[in-house]
């Protein structure tokens, strides 16, 4: 079985990303594997399926690259957001995901807003498996006296996060540490470990391991994971710059409606045709 795609990447995070509102897309967890080997296969850091919705434009399913589905995706919504708005030659569009669902908006040329929703902050929402006050969660990487991480922030923007405030941020020390956090025994759905160095108050210099993933050019919902933790210890303002691997995201935590508002660029490196 073959089926077209459209390769697309959102500030270097990237996707394959196959049009499944007619005909159903269902790979094996093996499959979504193969197709994401950088080496022998299409390679990407999730494969998404766009599947027909009633309640909005459509509904987005995402795959990691180890095969796992997951609940969401930040900088998938904003490539997928704006190949509908092309579509329906609209400027707006609703976007439904397990996590829940999103608006995305136009925000300049190949440049998309989505609406990332209220930030889940409880410690049965992240989730955790015991009750903790999620402004700095009981974790620590190290020796217990003298840790070299510790008291991250957590953080659920419909997928877990955990967000460590360091300096560190060369490629051994994420994968070393990013690696043993995200399948640790707190998280008992993984997550996502970002490693967040505050350079201003409206600057914020970010790299995550994500779940499922390993170390990723960009992860939007972890940005957004940053901001809300970065913010809610005083660290930052509301709004804020997210510099990432593959580019910058802006971060926007708007204190009326308690949504979190990412804006940033989306690419179309591809076209091809992915053999099952």
């Amino acid at each position: 079985m073959t089926r077209p795609f459209v390769k697309m990447n959102g500030a270097g995070n990237d996707f394959v990303v196959v049009n499944a509102l007619e005909t159903p897309f269902a790979p094996t967890e093996e499959q979504v594997r193969t197709l994401a080997d950088r080496s022998t296969g299409e390679g990407f850091d999730q494969l998404i399926a766009i599947e027909p919705s009633t309640t909005a434009d459509a509904f987005m399913r995402v795959w990691n690259a180890d095969g796992s589905l997951v609940q969401t995706c930040g900088n998938a919504l904003r490539c997928v957001g704006w190949l509908l708005m092309q579509a329906n030659s609209s400027d707006r569009v609703k976007i439904d995901t397990l996590g829940g669902p999103t608006v995305a908006t136009r925000a300049g040329d190949r440049r998309v807003t989505v609406d990332m929703g209220e930030p889940r902050l409880d410690w049965t929402d992240v989730p955790l498996a015991e009750e903790m006050d999620t402004r700095g969660i009981e974790l620590q990487v190290g020796p217990i006296d003298d840790p070299v991480l510790h008291t991250p922030g957590a953080v659920s923007m419909g997928n877990p996060h955990v967000v460590f405030f360091t300096d560190r941020q060369d490629d051994g020390f994420i994968t070393g540490s990013g690696s043993l956090v995200e399948h640790h025994p707190l998280f008992p759905e993984g997550v996502n470990v970002g490693f967040a160095n505050i350079l201003e108050r409206d600057h914020i210099r970010l790299r995550v391991w994500e779940r499922g993933a390993g170390l990723t050019q960009a992860c939007g919902t972890g940005a957004c994971a940053a901001l809300v933790a970065s913010a809610r210890r005083g660290l930052v303002n509301r709004k804020a710059r997210v510099t990432v691997d593959g580019g910058e995201l802006l971060i926007d935590w708007d204190e009326a409606s308690g949504h979190v508002f990412m804006t940033g660029p989306v690419e179309i490196e591809r076209t091809g045709t992915l053999a099952l």
